[in-house]
């Protein structure tokens, strides 16, 4: 069976990760298994994670997920679970953890999931396949929140203006629909090369499925269960994540920023609990020849050291 989908930086997560034979890694993000794939053919021990119902379908389809011991446990549930959901199996450590940040290839090639308005289909959006809709969220949020959403997670500096004309359309139920409303609100130029409505689809479905906040706990949950020695890997696709990630392993790594350089370096608050953070690794020319999608891409990686997890900082 071909696999729906190119895994991105597949070579490069793989060469962070280092895996073993028996070592135990999570892939936060499972999708269509392109890097747990690989993982058990490295021999490792993979605990996959998705909320999306048709993708652990699909997975349990897979051989290795048969037998007394199997090499692939799957978990439906949200990788911000993932400490509760393997202390449940009796997993304490692991030896790696991989994620892949937002929407997979596989959601934005359904129509009827409706994360994309290269088709028309119903304005859902929803992960999970449960819960509020973006279709339950653009027709009963008013103006304010819906601006607020649309400036915070899509970075559209005209928020205010689309968020107006989304009200004033009301109500919507399919994402071409959407997509118009926003292209005639901020005077969408055909062939112009990006459509203004990518940043309002971008701020709905994260709000909808709360992906930052999700980010954030799986961070946190990644840092709990990793060995000594444990690698993480995450490919994110946009600014936000990315910041996020970044600003997380500078402040896992001890890595204080000074006020000034006239100024002695600040002491971390607590042992460095990640070492050897990588760079931003991007997709090679190859790559995104192979896979545009690839494009936007930024993978980051460190190990994790022996010092005893941080404590959850408050919200």
């Amino acid at each position: 069976m071909t696999v729906p989908h190119i895994p991105v930086l597949l070579d490069e997560v793989i060469a962070a990760l280092a895996p073993t034979p028996g070592a135990v890694i999570v892939d936060a993000t499972f999708g269509a298994g392109g890097y747990t794939r690989r993982l058990l053919d490295a021999g490792a021990v993979v605990h996959a994670f998705d909320r999306d119902p048709d993708a652990i379908a699909a997975g349990r389809l897979w051989p290795e997920t048969q037998g007394q011991s199997p090499r692939l446990v799957l978990h439906p549930r949200r990788f911000s679970e993932m400490v509760a959901a393997l202390a449940e199996v009796g997993v304490a450590r692991v030896d790696g953890v991989v994620m892949d940040i937002g929407v997979s290839s596989m959601q934005l090639d359904q129509p009827e999931r409706g994360f994309a308005f290269a088709s028309d289909g119903p304005l859902d959006m929803r992960m999970a396949q449960d819960g509020p809709s973006a279709a339950d969220f653009v027709n009963t949020a008013d103006e304010a929140e819906i601006a607020d959403v649309l400036f915070q997670y899509g970075e559209e500096r005209q928020s205010r203006r689309v968020a107006r004309a989304i009200v004033a359309a009301r109500p919507l139920s399919t994402t071409g629909q959407l997509a118009a409303v926003v292209r005639k609100a901020l005077g969408h130029r055909p062939g112009a090369p990006k459509d203004p409505a990518t940043r309002s689809f971008q701020a709905i479905r994260i709000h909808v499925n709360a992906e930052l906040d999700e980010l954030n706990d799986a961070l946190t949950g990644a840092e709990t269960l990793l060995a000594a020695g444990g690698r993480l890997a995450v490919v994110s696709f946009h600014s936000l994540e990315d910041r996020i990630v970044k600003q997380f392993l500078r402040d896992a790594s001890g890595a204080v920023a000074n006020a000034s350089r006239h100024l002695p370096a600040a002491a971390p608050s607590a042992a460095p609990t990640f070492a050897h953070v990588s760079k931003a690794i991007r997709p090679s020319e190859a790559e995104l020849l192979r896979n545009p999608r690839a494009r936007s891409a930024t993978l980051r990686a460190a190990t994790r050291t022996d010092a005893p997890a941080r404590e959850r900082r408050a919200a």
